[in-house]
This record gives structure tokens, C-alpha cells and sequence, in this order.
């Protein structure tokens, strides 16, 4: 819809409206995306002190339940020998699960995709003549 403004300027006038405008734009989208990223930042931060909080419950919520155990165990043998019991099995499973992460841990090390190396050696004698290619 023509202007007065547009109608004395023209072309040029017209150009530096849109302009204007677009720039008014483009800040205004700035904007907003600083506020989402805000408002999303936020909400991760707040997910993650919950969570932290969660395990730390739960944490304690397995300390009472071991004590449970022992408590139950202890109406029918000493307390001392029930405590003994159920930190006895403690360690063994505290033993089982370090053995299996050592040798999980042994399976992962060195950091190296070992299998894409030889795989690529491969392909480089390949193509320099060394070896015959697969038929």
C-alpha cells in the first residue's frame, strides 16, 4: 500500500523500510532465542539437581534396606553376627562388580580403534600393489 513516504522516495525509501524492518526482525529473533536457550538451560539444570537429589535418596533408601536385613537376620542370630553377615555380603558383590569393571575396563583400553587401523592398512597395500586384492 503506497505511502506518502513511498511515494516521495520511491525505490530507495521503499528499500530502506525493509531494511529497517528487517533488521528490527532479525534482533527480535536474536531475542528469542536467547530467551528459549535461557528458559531450556534453566529447565536442564533444574532436571539434573533433582536427579542428583533422587540418587542421593535412593542411596540412603539402600543403606536402610541393608539394615533391614540385618535387623530381620538379627531375630534369629546375634546382632554382631548379623551386621558381619550383610557387610560380608556387601564385599563380595562390592569384589564381583570391580572384577567385572577391570575386565571390562581392560577390553576398552587402549583407545584405539584397532579394527579401522588394520582395515585401512590394509586398503593402503591394497592400493599400492602389495597385497592381491580378495576375489
Amino acid at each position: 500500500m503506497p505511502t506518502q513516504e513511498t511515494d516521495r522516495g520511491g525505490i530507495g525509501a521503499a528499500l530502506k523500510n525493509v531494511v529497517g524492518h528487517s533488521s528490527t526482525w532479525f534482533r527480535l529473533e536474536k531475542e528469542l532465542a536467547a530467551l528459549e536457550l535461557k528458559k531450556k538451560t534453566v529447565a536442564l539444570g533444574l532436571g539434573v539437581g533433582f536427579g542428583i537429589g533422587a540418587a542421593l535418596v535412593a542411596l540412603y533408601a539402600i543403606g536402610f534396606l541393608f539394615a533391614t536385613i540385618a535387623a530381620a537376620l538379627a531375630t534369629f542370630m546375634d546382632t554382631w553376627l548379623a551386621l558381619l553377615t550383610v557387610t560380608l555380603f556387601l564385599l563380595l558383590v562390592t569384589g564381583v562388580l570391580a572384577a567385572l569393571a577391570v575386565n571390562r575396563l581392560k577390553k576398552g583400553t587402549p583407545l584405539t580403534p584397532e579394527q579401522a587401523i588394520r582395515e585401512a592398512q590394509l586398503a593402503r597395500e591394497v592400493l599400492e600393489g602389495r597385497v592381491d586384492t580378495p576375489r
